[in-house]
């Protein structure tokens, strides 16, 4: 955000201008701090917080966890349970860790929701949202890695399942699948590789975020009506913006208090309301549970990878004109990870030049069906692959790659967007009215717009 004209660091004392000249780290914070900010973001905008607060949350129970934790297949249940029961504070620990992994997704599907809706992924900011898909991969790997360690039930045949899916990629699955597990199966070498990946990853997500967050301070934030600030005067920019500090930082720490009780509640009194009961079994290779559900966090692609089996015309058709290479469970690994793909290269696929959904009549009505069906993708991931949940899968698998690669292709050309405000500011005075330039409270806009 250096185009926005705005207030920089000045050392003032003798101590202040030795350490700017050595190593400017105050100046970096003060400018952070006090980055201009459009006026007229809305509570959406809160997640970010939230997020930053989730890893470095993450990390230190995570830290203190594995100090107690013993990655061995004849040890691990046990060492989970010796947390729980003999380390002062375990239960609380692994409960906040355990939970918080939730309230992390719940935080970046917000997020990218958000962005969806506000075309946060537009120009000039497509190297922020693909950095931003960069961070969800790895959060779901790491969660996926973490999952494995308590060694129950779930854990193991989860493990078994996701890794067999590498072994369906033709001509090399073999040799990807038995790299992952350290040996032909899931075991002992699989649970210490995943305990070290599970340790490192988070501190690669936490250096992605700092890249993350220089991206969008270089470009500046994106707000509910898509119109960039002005950066041809002074004057004009102070009139769209607000400082980070106060304004920003105090209803964003308001917003975290807020989720934080929540969240304190759920650990504090239904801390299994999320997990599923088969993961208090310590994992038995002999015995196979009725249905294997991975984390809710992962199951709208779950359900799309479940979606497309032998009976599905596309994968026939992929697989007669493969010569059989295609078959149905490589077409679901691609189909699963593809529906990851086309969310990333979203800010190619929507050819709209209005940026804000605010202003996009049409382009609403499409936006919402996509947040219903990926509700109903999770929900029919945790059914059964039986009866009419596969058929339920695939309409709505069906639908979220045509959002992308049909509905917004084909909006940006027929739809006629709303009347868009010349400026933030007299966006700002449309909500709030001109007197509200000299007010003390942070300005924020109606979320629902």
């Amino acid at each position: 955000m250096s185009g926005i004209p705005h207030d920089h660091y000045e050392p003032k004392s003798n101590g202040e201008k030795w350490l700017h000249r050595r190593l400017p780290i105050v100046s970096l914070m003060y400018d952070t701090l006090m980055i201009p900010t459009p006026k007229n973001l809305n509570w959406m905008w809160i997640w970010g917080i939230v997020l930053v607060f989730c890893l470095v949350m993450q990390i230190i129970t995570g830290v203190v966890l594995v100090m107690h934790y013993t990655p061995h297949v004849d040890m691990a249940f046990a060492s989970v349970e010796h947390i729980m029961r003999n380390v002062n504070g375990g239960w609380a620990l692994r409960y906040i860790h355990q939970n918080g992994a939730s309230l992390f997704f719940i935080a970046v599907y917000m997020h990218i929701f958000r962005g969806l809706y506000y075309g946060s992924y537009k120009a000039p900011r497509e190297i922020t949202w693909i950095i931003g898909m960069l961070i969800y991969l790895l959060m779901m790997a790491t969660a996926f890695m973490g999952y494995v360690l308590p060694w129950g039930q779930m854990s193991f045949w989860g493990a078994t399942v996701i890794t067999g899916l590498f072994g369906a990629i033709p001509f090399v699955g073999d040799a990807i699948q038995t790299w992952l597990l350290g040996g032909p199966a899931v075991d002992n070498a699989t649970l210490n590789r995943f305990l070290s990946l599970h340790y490192l990853l988070p501190f690669v997500i936490l250096g992605l975020v700092i890249v993350h967050v220089w991206a969008f301070h270089t470009t500046g934030n994106n707000n509910p009506t898509g119109v960039e600030v002005r950066r041809t005067s002074r004057k004009e920019a102070d009139a769209d913006t607000l400082p980070f500090w106060p304004y920003f930082v105090i209803k964003d720490l308001f917003a975290l208090a807020v989720i934080l009780i929540g969240f304190f509640a759920v650990v504090g009194f239904m801390p299994n309301f999320l997990g599923h009961p088969d993961n208090y079994i310590e994992a038995n290779p002999m015995i196979t549970p009725a249905h294997i559900v991975p984390e809710w966090y992962f199951l709208p692609f779950y359900a799309v990878l479940r979606a497309f089996d032998g009976d599905v015309w596309v994968v026939i058709a992929a697989s007669f004109l493969t010569g059989g290479i295609v078959n149905a469970a490589f077409f679901g690994v691609i189909a699963m990870f593809g529906a990851i793909v086309v969310l990333a290269l979203v800010p190619w696929l929507d050819t709209s030049s209005v940026r804000s959904g605010r202003y996009r009549p049409m382009f609403k009505w499409f936006f919402w069906i996509f947040i219903l069906n990926f509700f109903l993708l999770m929900w029919v991931g945790a059914r059964p692959a039986e009866g009419i949940y596969p058929y339920i899968a695939l309409v709505g698998s069906a639908y979220w790659f045509a959002y992308f690669l049909l509905i917004l292709p084909i909006l940006g050309v027929i739809e006629k967007p709303l009347p868009q405000p010349e400026t933030i500011e007299e966006d700002f005075n449309a909500h709030y009215g001109p007197e509200a330039q000299g007010g003390t409270s942070a300005p924020v806009s109606n979320p629902a717009e």
